[in-house]
């Protein structure tokens, strides 16, 4: 029955008994999922969602919550037998389950022949290195040996899994390589870049080939994590936004896609990509014309793509990380932000806090980029720890 989370089954029919309008299926119930609910919401549809649990993100707001797990194909294949389209929340799916579910008979996008560089940072550096696109030095390493023709310090990244600074390693000396050497992952070195800034583009291609892309944003790293987004509308750098819809077209990419890039004041770099609604992009919600969780919709069900401009000549995006205390007064805090700054946007995602865990963010849009940063980042430490 609709409106209530579900065991597994089969679906008979895909499109929408009610509304006529396709059936998104997202794998993931995190709050990638949950603001593309929110999305979905305005176009009549409600977004079907693959779940661990009833209680993740999107599994607390959306009507339409099967739980099942993402490493099962039986669950994958049951749920997307009900979708007329299948998209993800997380990289994390297995390639041959999404290769097997469009196989089966599925519509799946990005498919699995795409999804393959972003799921693995060896494949892509392989892959985007022989089509010339600029990257950082780097090699495949599996022993000190590689690690000593290299060169020392150097970055080591896993090739797969890691996200918010997990699976990244400075490296220093042969000794700090080798116990990830010994752990028998599969690695890759990178040189470390001297850079003046990290950016983001999104962009997103249709199942058509429509492609559109926002402006290009700085984002601010702090112990690996993104803690804070810049975008103003006059940021130009053409180069990355044709950089991004290049590589989106050149992987068959379909939905929306995240090309982080180091920008080192004389080139810019391609660093990771990401095959769906991405954390650089947040701000779009209230920050641009056609959000990106909504041009994601549009993109994998061939819809024609939204207007990518911004609301504003700047918005300010920072992201609330969980604080120390494991049980805050999240009423109070909220209600201090708002009565503060009746202009500031929060967006919490309906997650337990724990020590920084992504727990929401906070958005403000104007023409001053310094006070905007000043104005979210008060915000986030209100929330994220109270007012210390």
């Amino acid at each position: 029955m609709r409106g209530c989370h579900r065991d597994l089954q089969t679906y008979p029919e895909a499109v929408d008994a009610v509304t006529r309008l396709p059936v998104v299926g997202m794998i993931g119930g995190g709050q990638l999922a949950r603001m593309t609910h929110q999305a979905a919401i305005s176009f009549g549809q409600s977004l079907r969602v693959l779940a661990d649990s009833p209680a993740d993100s999107a599994g607390v707001v959306a009507a339409d919550v099967v739980v099942g797990a993402h490493t099962d194909f039986n669950a994958l294949l049951n749920f997307g037998r009900g979708c007329d389209v299948v998209t993800f929340d997380h990289e994390h799916v297995d390639n041959d389950h999404v290769r097997a579910l469009a196989d089966a008979g599925v519509a799946v996008y990005p498919g699995a022949e795409a999804l393959a560089y972003a799921q693995n940072k060896l494949h892509m550096r392989q892959r985007l290195g022989a089509s010339g696109f600029p990257m950082p030095r780097w090699a495949p390493v599996s022993s000190i040996d590689d690690m000593a023709a290299f060169g020392l310090p150097c970055v080591l990244k896993t090739a797969s899994g890691g996200y918010d600074g997990k699976g990244v390693f400075l490296i220093e000396s042969e000794e700090q390589a080798r116990e990830l050497l010994d752990a028998g992952l599969e690695l890759l070195a990178e040189e470390r870049v001297s850079l003046a800034r990290e950016l983001s583009v999104v962009v997103a291609r249709s199942v058509s080939g429509q492609m559109m892309t926002y402006p290009v944003v700085e984002t601010v790293q702090r112990a690996g994590i993104c803690t804070e987004v810049i975008a103003v509308s006059d940021s130009g750098n053409d180069r990355a936004r044709s950089m991004a819809t290049s590589i989106a077209q050149h992987l068959g990419v379909v939905g929306v896609m995240a090309v982080e890039l180091f920008d080192t004041g004389d080139e810019l770099l391609i660093n990771e990509l990401a095959m769906r609604p991405h954390n650089s992009g947040h701000w779009t919600i209230e920050g641009a014309r056609t959000s990106q969780f909504e041009q994601h919709l549009r993109a994998v069900c061939d819809f024609p793509l939204g207007d990518t401009g911004m609301t504003a000549p700047a918005v300010a995006m920072a992201n609330l990380l969980g604080g120390e205390d494991p049980d805050p007064d999240m009423t109070r805090r909220l209600g201090q932000v708002l009565a503060e700054d009746p202009g500031i946007r929060v967006h919490l995602y309906g997650k337990r806090t724990r020590p920084g865990r992504k727990i929401g963010h906070v958005t403000a849009l104007g023409e001053d980029v310094d006070k905007l940063r000043r104005r979210t980042n008060r915000a986030a430490a209100l929330i994220s720890n109270g007012d210390e």
